[in-house]
């Protein structure tokens, strides 16, 4: 156990203020994310929706989170990290609460996208802040740290719908979605600019765009990340936001028929094996690489989701479920270090959010082709896709180089 948490106790200051700032973030931006995937069903019921018509919601918010995330990648290079972790902390939280006012499908539709671009662009700026706070030594543990915030922000989500929407409806659980914009008062007066990033903003030169890239050095390393996060982040849509639904949906329309309780009880049960496969990953990928712990977790995500989604025994569920949010998730807290530990100081943000939320483009379409293929085949099948997701991001890793133990330039 002391070795567990040595670690940290070797990070400076600065360093476990920045996990605590985008820890946070990234926490309450899944909590603000997650709210709409548990509230969609009552959403659709009295909205009249179709399942496609909930899909695109869903896929509309990850289309602005890829414009999100590349443009605050380069708000967080030109004008810090901390600027851009606030403003994209307030812009989800505002649009989130916003979506309690919501009475069509438009509004719906515009609220989500400016959701979603503050969404993408909290982990570029976070991710940055951490890469550049720690060492080499412990960099994918910090990565770790800060990104098992999004399984407790998930649960807490699950908490929040849970007693919330039974006793004053599905709205009032968005307005829940306002309460993290008060963490950037806490940001505001606690955490400092990494030094490293200081340092280029006085040596770089300016003018650094999206071409560099793309240059001859960096161009088939950012297409191969850009492609691998783009499946994975298939692979974790298709599945997680038509959860709630899967379960819940009578039987009739191809779910499990579950009443909200028990489904609610899974889902945070998941959110433990979620958590733990966060944090695993950071441990194992400094010990023995990101490449062999992220095509390892991918690999076995692939096989279990479609366990999953084969067995219909609520018990099976419930027990399978910790295990298949550990591998199907955990890899998640890999992709900061190895951009970070790619691409340099003056682009490294913005590189971030480009490979990561480009991603988002393919994977805006995984809301949508999950919901029109339930409609025809029902969800077990449809959901099965996110399998093929997976299997399809650990045949990237072929074009990937392993990344452990380099120091940021």
């Amino acid at each position: 156990m002391t070795e567990l948490v040595a670690w940290w106790r070797e990070g400076t200051p600065d360093g476990r203020r920045a996990i605590a700032a985008a820890g946070r973030g990234w926490m309450l931006d899944a909590f603000d994310v997650t709210l709409f995937a548990l509230v969609l069903p009552a959403i659709r019921q009295e909205l009249g929706l179709s399942t496609a018509a909930g899909g695109a919601l869903g896929s509309v918010a990850l289309l602005a989170a890829a414009a999100g995330g590349v443009g605050f990648g380069w708000i967080a290079d030109r004008f810090g990290r901390t600027r851009a972790l606030m403003l994209s902390v307030v812009l989800y939280s505002v649009f989130t609460a916003a979506c309690g006012l919501a009475t069509t499908f438009a509004q719906f539709a515009i609220c989500r996208i400016f959701l979603g671009l503050g969404m993408g662009g909290e982990w570029a700026s976070g991710a940055a802040l951490v890469s550049e706070t720690w060492s080499a030594e412990h960099r994918g543990k910090a990565l770790a740290l800060m990104q098992s915030g999004w399984a407790i922000g998930y649960a807490l989500a699950a908490a929040v719908n849970y007693f919330v929407q039974p006793a004053f409806g599905w709205r009032a659980v968005f307005f829940v979605g306002i309460l993290p914009a008060f963490l950037t008062i806490w940001v505001r007066r606690n955490v400092r600019e990494p030094e490293i990033w200081l340092r280029a903003q006085r040596e770089a030169p300016r003018g650094l765009t999206l071409r560099r890239l793309f240059a001859r050095d960096l161009a088939r390393l950012t297409v191969a990340l850009t492609v691998m996060n783009a499946c994975c982040l298939f692979g974790w849509w298709s599945f997680n936001l038509w959860l709630p639904s899967y379960l819940q949906e009578p039987e009739s329309r191809g779910g499990l028929g579950l009443q909200m309780l028990s489904s609610s009880t899974m889902i945070v049960v998941m959110q433990l094996g979620m958590w733990l496969g966060y944090i695993t990953f950071g441990f194992v990928s400094d010990r023995i690489g990101r490449k062999r712990t992220y095509v390892a977790y991918l690999l076995a995500a692939a096989l279990l989701l479609f366990l999953y989604v084969s067995v219909r025994s609520p018990l099976a569920l419930l027990v399978l479920g910790p295990f298949v949010a550990f591998f199907a998730t955990g890899y998640f807290s890999g992709f900061g270090a190895v951009t970070a530990e790619i691409f340099p100081t003056p682009i490294r943000a913005t590189a971030q959010g480009f490979t990561y939320n480009v991603g988002r483009i393919v994977s805006a379409a995984a809301p949508f082709t999950v919901g029109t293929l339930a409609q025809t085949h029902g969800f077990s099948a449809a959901l099965s896709i996110s399998s093929l997701a997976f299997l399809l991001a650990a045949l990237m890793w072929i074009w990937i180089p392993e990344t452990r133990g380099r120091q940021l330039a």
